[in-house]
């Protein structure tokens, strides 16, 4: 069963791989991208949307942390 579960990992992985692989080859065009004054060199639609996936999931988890921990704060009464 050990094996099983590795194995199936292992081709959900590559499947993963072979996705993002055919999105980045498909995906070559160059955009100059714009945002409030602030600008980006022309790059590979590509690397932007997977610069931004990742700056994603690092903030998330972070923004989730920082919820918990203003939850779990013990609130003060003041009388």
């Amino acid at each position: 069963m050990r094996s099983l579960r590795r194995v199936a990992f292992i081709l959900s992985f590559l499947l993963l791989l072979l996705l993002i692989l055919a999105f980045v080859l498909e995906n070559q065009q160059n955009v100059s991208l714009q945002f409030l004054g602030w600008s980006v060199p022309q790059l590979p639609i590509s690397l932007l949307v997977i610069t931004a996936l990742l700056v994603g999931m690092l903030i998330g988890p972070c923004v989730g942390w920082l919820c918990r921990r203003v939850v779990r704060r013990p609130l003060r009464h003041a009388t």
